[in-house]
């Protein structure tokens, strides 16, 4: 008897090993930290008529009505996963006559889709959008408080992390700093955010990114801003404590280009727990992120280690955001930055990986608005809106699955996790 449960009893624990060793399986330990960590940017700023509070607008998707000509996205997302009675009909039909549906952030159970898709890759969780100037009207701020609790509620259920990044691109300059501040303490104390089991907790402080102070053509100055980051890392000024990520220009180290010139940035920047310079549209091609990869990123990561900071490297699918800028009267091409079937996205991975990040920031997960999302989209031009101008996965002359930049992003996970190299061609870690 005893002969026989001995392989019993280890065939089980194998078993159990390899399923608490698979990503999809892991429950994600939000105390652990940011370090080794891939984070996608969660934006979730995507409505649709009578979604919440009897709203009336197509937010993010068009601009004067439903039709072809009025998209503000360059991607159509695909939501085969997501049940029709969660998603949103629109007037819009493919060539074959099917119709097309869009979804809306302020459904909780699209949010959970998503979030089931980071977990089913291996993704470990998001940095939750949380624009400072829209929140000034209370509409508004309402439906963004609701998207943070679908995404709360979310990682709740899938086992994956979040955490806020305040944007604060078109805020007020006069009251910015002030604004931050009054809306961390209503994050905190009215919606509990930071209670969550799965909000991310780095250093026994709750993570908090500020993404554009610094940039040239954002708002605040270095004295202001300097005085918030130590309030906040600190927990002064009735501010809970948190550990800080700036997400800075890409020039943050020498002041030039998109960077303000001011000295003062200087210290500014170098105050955060974890930098995290903006990478998106600064190149175009493997040359161009090998370029990157020498000027910035490389030195970069000297600094910040000299410094005994953390760096966070972004890294980004393509771009393109062609409907986007001709509904604001300017041009945009489409297709702008080809994906090249996910290789343009490996190869700034490996670049990152060789310089040894603390942390992968994957921009973004559904910003289909500038073409960068990673969750699915549709994959052929018959999958389209008859008469749209979009951008599908195959354009490069691929044939993917919908999924493939989660699958993507998976696998750099895996690497980032494991401290292991990867190989320097897509083609060796995974094939369509």
């Amino acid at each position: 008897m005893q002969r026989r449960r001995i392989p019993t009893v280890f065939a089980l624990f194998c078993l159990l090993s390899a399923l608490l060793s698979a990503n999809f399986g892991v429950a994600q330990n939000p105390g652990q930290g940011l370090s080794d960590r891939m984070i996608v940017g969660y934006q979730g700023w995507f409505g649709c008529p009578k979604d919440f509070d009897d709203n009336k607008y197509w937010q993010h998707w068009f601009v004067k009505g439903v039709a072809p000509e009025n998209f503000t996205v360059d991607l159509l997302p695909s939501v085969r996963d997501i049940d029709p009675k969660d998603l949103c009909l629109t007037q819009l039909h493919r060539p074959d006559g099917s119709p097309i549906y869009l979804y809306s952030a302020q459904n909780a159970n699209v949010v959970l889709t998503h979030f089931r898709w980071m977990k089913d890759h291996g993704i470990d969780g998001a940095a939750v959008q949380r624009f400072i100037g829209p929140i000034a009207d209370p509409v508004k701020r309402e439906r963004s408080d609701n998207v943070l609790r679908n995404a709360m509620a979310a990682a709740e259920k899938q086992g994956r992390v979040f955490y806020i990044c305040y944007d604060i691109s078109g805020a007020e300059a006069a009251t910015v700093i002030r604004d931050v501040r009054a809306d961390w303490q209503h994050l905190v104390n009215d919606l509990k955010l930071t209670a969550s089991r799965s909000y991310l907790v780095d250093h026994g402080k709750p993570v908090l990114e500020l993404w554009g102070f610094g940039f040239s053509d954002r708002p605040g100055n270095a004295d202001e801003v300097g005085q918030l980051i130590n309030d906040l890392k600190a927990g002064r000024q009735g501010l809970a404590a948190a550990t800080l990520v700036g997400g800075v220009p890409t020039n943050w180290r020498t002041l030039t280009a998109d960077s303000k010139s001011d000295p003062a940035w200087a210290g500014v920047f170098r105050s955060y727990d974890v930098i995290s310079p903006w990478s998106v549209g600064r190149f175009a091609n493997d040359e161009g992120a090998d370029a990157f990869y020498r000027d910035h990123l490389q030195p970069d990561v000297v600094e910040t280690r000299r410094l005994g900071i953390r760096y966070m490297a972004v890294i980004f699918p393509g771009f393109s955001w062609s409907n986007l800028m001709r509904n604001r009267g300017q041009q945009g091409a489409l297709n702008a930055t080809p994906r090249r079937c996910g290789n343009f996205l490996w190869h700034q991975v490996v670049n990152a990986l060789d310089a040894r990040v603390n942390a992968l920031y994957g921009a973004m997960f559904d910003e289909v608005d500038e073409g960068t999302a990673m969750f699915p989209t549709e994959t052929r031009a018959d999958k389209l809106p008859d008469k749209a101008k979009l951008v599908f996965l195959n354009e490069d002359g691929c044939s993917l699955p919908d999924d493939w930049y989660l699958r993507v992003l998976g696998k750099a996970a895996d690497h980032m996790r494991h401290h292991s190299k990867p190989a320097r061609e897509l083609t060796a870690e995974l094939r369509p």
